[in-house]
């Protein structure tokens, strides 16, 4: 069973380099070290025998990445608001000027959900980083403006370099308290982001669901899985 779960991480990441054209991006080495890993564990448990605790550490380790998994499922499949006061879109990388694939979904479900909230005021969140021409929000605004959305409707939030930074310095366009707040990102995203949103103090605050490349939906939910972790543990 090691050997074939490990055979399987390593097909993984070869479909994950090939979908990408590189062989090191940030996470899909994780693949390939656990390919490794659990070779290694088959390999020493064929010649050596492995210890029951072994098992029962990977056991536990299992169950609670399933457990936060299936939590961040619910995040996006579950946690529905109709209408809103605000939406958030949170911005991610862009290529010079070219918009990325996972800030195209983005973009097309504010689209969609901000033409079920014709009143609804959209704040495009994200600053500018390395490979970038212009600002995530400079390029969100365009495309969005290009596809329909009013100008006077939208509100350019340029400074923010993390989702906590997105979120934070878009609080100071709305009222966290009062006003109901979609925020728009990739599926796998929104749990964490809505997260970090409450612990910022916005009280009424909801997932907006985009989509993500069906071949990087699971690496990026295994990504998030650590992520959680991470921000669990910072309390």
């Amino acid at each position: 069973m090691l050997l074939v779960i490990g055979a399987l991480c390593f097909v993984y990441y070869v479909i994950i380099c090939i979908y990408l054209r590189k062989w090191d991006s940030t996470f899909s080495r994780f693949w390939l070290a656990a390919g490794i890993l659990l070779s290694v564990f088959w390999f020493c448990g064929q010649w050596f025998g492995i210890l029951p605790i072994f098992w029962w550490g990977a056991a536990v380790v299992c169950g609670l990445m399933l457990l936060t998994f299936f939590r961040i499922l619910v995040g996006f499949l579950f946690e529905k608001q109709k209408t809103y006061d605000y939406l958030i879109v949170l911005g991610a990388q862009v290529r010079g000027t070219k918009i990325t694939d996972s800030l195209q979904r983005r973009l097309e479900a504010a689209l969609c959900c901000g033409g079920k909230n014709p009143k609804a005021k959209m704040i495009v969140s994200g600053g500018q980083g390395k490979g970038e021409d212009i600002t995530e929000a400079r390029a969100m605004w365009e495309y969005l403006s290009c596809h329909g959305i009013s100008k006077n409707r939208m509100i350019l939030e340029d400074r923010s370099r993390t989702t906590q930074e997105n979120l934070r310095f878009s609080a100071q366009f709305l009222d966290k308290e009062k006003d109901v707040v979609g925020i728009v990102s990739n599926n796998f995203h929104l749990y964490r982001a809505c997260l970090y949103a409450k612990k910022q103090g916005y009280r009424n605050v909801y997932p907006v669901a985009a989509s993500c490349h069906p071949v990087l939906f699971i690496n990026y939910m295994i990504r998030e899985v650590f992520a959680v972790w991470k921000l669990w543990l910072q309390g």
